[in-house]
């Protein structure tokens, strides 16, 4: 990770294959997303450092280095500090992954050779936190995108911390401690189902007596990552593969009955049918290791 510190901030060397304008496109697709602002090719957004909350300003020089302002600190930051919101960035926008061969193998694929062009640059946002990544996973599942954002500001909104900047709210999500105090009735005035409402604060207990972490589901393999995900109640195995390519960057994770990858792929190859899960594996052989990849790519030609 090559940064330096400068005058109230960092400077983050980005790799290549970096595009800025591809990746605010991703992230400012939706208009209610609560845990970040968006302002004039700018990003601001709450990074925790264990107790600490900062307040970043994100902005990108020519593709080559990542400038990260702090906006509400003026106390001297000490290294160890600088080094945790570092990583962070790295894992959010997957900066230590070299995507050269995935361009190689893209240019040859019939279905992915347009939008590896056309968004060119463009990495796996992540959601570095487990238990946020488990929250959005819970969320989404058999609803709308819009609706599933709206219930994310609902849930952040009520249980969540914010810093106050320039008269605005700028959020942290709710703690696996805090929502593992809570019962169902206390999220009942969320639009969530009782059933979303009992998965994530099952969630948050396996978190909080240390049955569940980040820790330990980098140190499984990929098969044992998922199998492990699986037993939680309320997550199947396309929550579990959303977690493990968005948190845990496992590249082999491969949410293989997700609408929006079968859309896409119907979209691309001009069908009057969705594509059968035979078909969308066989059309999958040559992604192999960068399963994740594909289908980001591949959701990014529907928005």
């Amino acid at each position: 990770m090559i940064w330096h510190e400068v005058k109230n901030g960092i400077v983050i060397t980005l790799p290549e294959h970096f595009n800025m304008n591809v990746n605010l496109g991703y992230l400012s697709r939706e208009k209610n997303e609560c845990m970040y602002e968006i302002e004039n090719d700018s990003i601001i957004k709450v990074i925790a450092v264990g107790e600490i909350r900062y307040l970043v300003q994100v902005n990108v020089i020519k593709n080559k280095q990542m400038i990260v302002q702090f906006l509400n600190e003026s106390r001297p930051i000490e290294r160890w500090q600088l080094e945790q919101v570092v990583k962070f960035i790295h894992e959010w926008f997957d900066l230590n992954n070299d995507l050269t061969p995935f361009y190689e193998m893209a240019e040859g694929d019939p279905l992915l050779k347009v939008p590896a062009r056309n968004f060119y640059g463009l990495r796996v946002i992540g959601i570095p936190d487990l238990f946020e990544a488990l929250c959005w996973g819970v969320l989404g599942q058999q609803i709308n995108l819009a609706f599933a954002y709206t219930l994310k500001r609902q849930f952040v909104e009520k249980f969540g911390d914010f810093i106050d900047w320039n008269g605005k709210n700028y959020w942290v999500f709710p703690t696996y401690e805090r929502i593992a105090q809570l019962t169902p009735s206390d999220l009942a005035d969320i639009k969530m189902t009782v059933k979303k409402s009992e998965y994530i604060i099952g969630i948050a207990k396996l978190m909080a007596n240390g049955e569940l972490s980040r820790q330990k589901l980098k140190e499984m393999d990929f098969k044992d990552a998922e199998k492990s995900l699986i037993k939680i109640r309320g997550v199947g195995p396309w929550t579990a593969n959303y977690v493990l390519m968005r948190c845990l960057r496992f590249q082999t994770a491969f949410p293989i009955d997700d609408v929006g990858l079968i859309n896409s792929i119907k979209v691309l190859q001009n069908m009057n049918r969705k594509p059968t899960k035979d078909e969308i594996l066989e059309l999958a052989m040559p992604w192999k290791n960068w399963e994740s990849y594909a289908t980001f790519y591949l959701w990014r030609v529907l928005y």
